[in-house]
C-alpha cells in the first residue's frame, strides 16, 4: 500500500498472498485510509499496529500478518500473529486435559498428517476462507485408508476439519481476527445405515458359531453393549445376584479407556439368556480370570482379529450380508422394540440419556409403547429361541486362531 499524509509517502506491505480477492480487500483498506486523511481522522498506530515510521519514503517495513485484513473489518488493533504450528501446539496442549486417551490419540494423528503439513508454517492469522475451502477440497482427492481406491468420505473430511475450525476460532479470539471459518458449514453426511439382524437370523448365528464364541454373541445381541463395552467388561461388573451389568469400563485402541459418554454408565439387565450365559462361563473361568470375554492370554479382544477370523468368516458361511460388527447393537434394540418394551427403558439399557436418538434412528421399529419392564423380550426370546443351557465346561473364547464353525 503506497499513500501519503502530512507531506510523506509511506509503503506498507502485507503477508497476505497476491490474489484477486485480497487486491480488493486492500483497496478498500486504502479508500478507508485516503478519507480518513482528508477527515483529518487518520491513525497510523492504530491503522497498522506500531508507530509511525519516522522517515518518509523508508524502506518498506513488514506489516503484522493480518493487519490488512483487519483493518478492512474495520479492527482498531492487528497483533502479531504466531505460525499455524506454534498455536496449534498451544491449543492441543490446552485442550487435551479433558479428553479421552482415545480422542487425544485421533487428535493428533490428524494435526501431525493433515494440518500440520498444510498450515504449519503459515501465520494463523492470515489463513483465510479460501485457504480453508481449498484444504477442504484437496482432502476430497484423497483415498481412504480402509476402501482401496475410494475418497475418504464426508464424515471422515469433516472429522479432519473439526480441529482446523476449533484452532483458528480460537486464535481468532486471542488475537481479535475475523476466523476464516466464518460461514463454512460442515459437509452433508448420509445417515448410518442400520442393518440389525432378524429373529431368525440371530438364531442361525448362534447354532452356527462355535461353542467358545457363543456367550459372547448372546451378550452383544441381547445387550445392546457397544463393542468396546464388552471387550472391557470384567467379572468384577457383572452382578448375578440382582442380574445387572455394570457399564464402567471400555476398552479403545487395544487398551483401557473411559466410557463413550457420560450417559454410557448405566447397569443392563440381564434376561435368562444372558444370564445362563454368562453363569456358564464364570464357572468354567479361573479364578484370576479378570475379563469376561478375554483371549488366551487373559487379554481383551482384539477385534480386528475377531472380524477377520471369526466375525466376516461366519457371515460368509449363512450367506448373510457383511456388516460392522457394532450392528449387533442396533439388533438389541430392534428387537426390545418389535417385544413392545418401552422406549425409555431400551434407552436407559442402550445408554442413551434421552429417546431422541432411539425414535430417529428406529423409528420403524416401533409397534406400540406398552411395556416397560423387559418381560415382552424375554418372552420373544423363549418362544423361537432354543439353545443348550450351558456352556461345556472348560470351554472359553479363544483368540480366534481357528475357524468360525
Amino acid at each position: 500500500m503506497d499513500f501519503t499524509w502530512q507531506g510523506k509517502r509511506y509503503r506498507e506491505q502485507t503477508a497476505l498472498p497476491d490474489t484477486p480477492a485480497n487486491r480488493r480487500r486492500l483497496q478498500k483498506v486504502l479508500e478507508r485510509i485516503e478519507a480518513e486523511i482528508a477527515a483529518g481522522t487518520f491513525d497510523y498506530e492504530r491503522t497498522f499496529g506500531k508507530p509511525q515510521p519516522k522517515a518518509a519514503q523508508a524502506t518498506p517495513v513488514v506489516a503484522e500478518p493480518a493487519a490488512a485484513a483487519t483493518a478492512a473489518t474495520g479492527a482498531t488493533h492487528a497483533p502479531v500473529t504466531p505460525t499455524f504450528a506454534e498455536f496449534a501446539e498451544i491449543w492441543f496442549a490446552e485442550a487435551r486435559v479433558g479428553w479421552r486417551r482415545s480422542y487425544i490419540v485421533t487428535q493428533r494423528g490428524v494435526l501431525d498428517k493433515y494440518l500440520l503439513p498444510h498450515f504449519g508454517n503459515q501465520a494463523v492469522g492470515s489463513i483465510s476462507k479460501a485457504d480453508v475451502l481449498a484444504f477442504r477440497a484437496s482432502l476430497a482427492k484423497v483415498p481412504a485408508r480402509s476402501a482401496a481406491g475410494a475418497p475418504l468420505s464426508n464424515r471422515r473430511i469433516n472429522a479432519i476439519m473439526k480441529p482446523l475450525r476449533q484452532i483458528l476460532n480460537e486464535a481468532a479470539d486471542r488475537y481479535e481476527f475475523t476466523s476464516a471459518f466464518r460461514s463454512v458449514k460442515p459437509l452433508k453426511v448420509k445417515r448410518s445405515e442400520v442393518m440389525p439382524f432378524s429373529l431368525e437370523e440371530v438364531n442361525r448365528i448362534l447354532q452356527t458359531v462355535r461353542l467358545d464364541w457363543r456367550p459372547y454373541f448372546i451378550v452383544r445381541f441381547f445387550t445392546g453393549m457397544r463393542t468396546g463395552e464388552v471387550h472391557g467388561l470384567k467379572w468384577r461388573w457383572v452382578d448375578f445376584e440382582r442380574r445387572l451389568i455394570l457399564v464402567r469400563e471400555s476398552i479403545v485402541l487395544g487398551e483401557e479407556d473411559d466410557l463413550k459418554t457420560e450417559g454410557s454408565m448405566r447397569d443392563i439387565q440381564m434376561n435368562q439368556m444372558v444370564y445362563d450365559a454368562l453363569a456358564a462361563l464364570r464357572r468354567a473361568a479361573t479364578e484370576d480370570s479378570v475379563y469376561v470375554f478375554g483371549n488366551r492370554a487373559g487379554k481383551p479382544i482384539d477385534n480386528k482379529n475377531f472380524i477377520t477370523r471369526i466375525w466376516n468368516p461366519l457371515l460368509r458361511h449363512l450367506g448373510l450380508a457383511l456388516r460392522r460388527p457394532y450392528q449387533m447393537r442396533h439388533t438389541a434394540a430392534t428387537l426390545w422394540l418389535a417385544a413392545g418394551e418401552s422406549p425409555e427403558w431400551i434407552a436407559r439399557q442402550l445408554g442413551h440419556t434421552s429417546t431422541e436418538m432411539l425414535f430417529r434412528v428406529y423409528s420403524r421399529y416401533v409397534p406400540n409403547l406398552t411395556r416397560q419392564d423387559g418381560s415382552a423380550f424375554e418372552r420373544l426370546l423363549r418362544q423361537h429361541l432354543e439353545l443348550p443351557a450351558r456352556v461345556p465346561s472348560g470351554v472359553s473364547p479363544s483368540d480366534g486362531t481357528q475357524g468360525s464353525r
